[in-house]
């Protein structure tokens, strides 16, 4: 029977996902694995409060030594996270624990991202989805706070439509129902004006060519983002009788 590594208080559910302002339940999470680490380490060898830190004369000795006060060899290694005693293989639960919160310091990550680096890294199924299950519960994994920022970050930023978004947060691994919810914060006004946007930036760059070329290189660029053939094509005719061009003809599929 696997055991159950017991968890330390956390923030309450449904908190945000990491990076989004769960730094509560970051905090709360990796001071558990301190505090269990240290407990592991066993007592400190006597020296004074210089001893403590690693610092003063007690540590200096011990430095010149290689052993602790007591004579034994440093067993500092056991709160690194390598293996304990002779031969006792580390928990899994705290070997996923750790991996999860190296993975989400500083990038947010949905939770197929964080189980398919445990699978790879050999981790047991069942203390796998103890420990994502806990940190869905304290709000470090939320595959829709990510979505949201994700389709947020990648629509403005880089001007993608909400097919090249939906496409995006698929191979990420989120739920079609949360994707739905996510991009249908972008309507069809707000897309089209970005298309807009993105064919007056890149029409200049096309003066020179010939109207035929200019429209397959505009239009290319918004299919390239998941822009639909008739808006692209919408888009990228405007565009190019505002610079005069003779646009008659252009309403054919490119």
């Amino acid at each position: 029977m696997t055991r159950r590594t017991e968890w330390p208080d956390s923030p309450e559910p449904g908190g945000p996902a990491s990076g989004y302002g769960a730094a509560d339940g970051f905090a709360a999470e990796r001071g558990a694995a301190a505090d269990e680490d240290a407990a592991r380490s066993g007592p400190r060898s006597r020296g004074g409060p210089g001893a403590r830190g690693g610092f003063g004369e007690g540590a200096g000795r011990r430095g010149r030594s290689g052993t602790r006060g007591s004579g034994s060899p440093s067993s500092s290694r056991a709160g690194e996270g390598e293996p304990r005693g002779s031969g006792e293989p580390r928990d899994p639960v705290e070997q996923a624990r750790g991996i999860c919160l190296r993975l989400l310091t500083g990038t947010p990550r949905t939770r197929k991202q964080l189980a398919d680096a445990l699978r790879k890294r050999e981790i047991p199924d069942e203390a796998a989805e103890e420990v994502l299950s806990r940190f869905e519960d304290v709000g470090l994994i939320d595959d829709a706070a990510f979505a949201g920022t994700w389709v947020e970050s990648r629509h403005h930023g880089r001007g993608l439509a909400r097919r090249a978004l939906v496409r995006e947060l698929r191979t990420k691994g989120v739920d079609s129902a949360v994707i739905d919810e996510a991009v249908g914060q972008l309507d069809a006004d707000q897309e089209e004006e970005t298309a807009r946007e993105l064919v007056a930036r890149k029409l200049r760059s096309t003066r020179g060519l010939d109207r035929d070329k200019r429209l397959r290189r505009l239009a290319g660029m918004l299919a390239r983002k998941g822009y639909g053939e008739g808006m692209a094509l919408r888009v990228v005719r405007q565009a190019l009788e505002e610079e005069g061009e003779d646009t008659e003809g252009l309403d054919e599929p490119f």
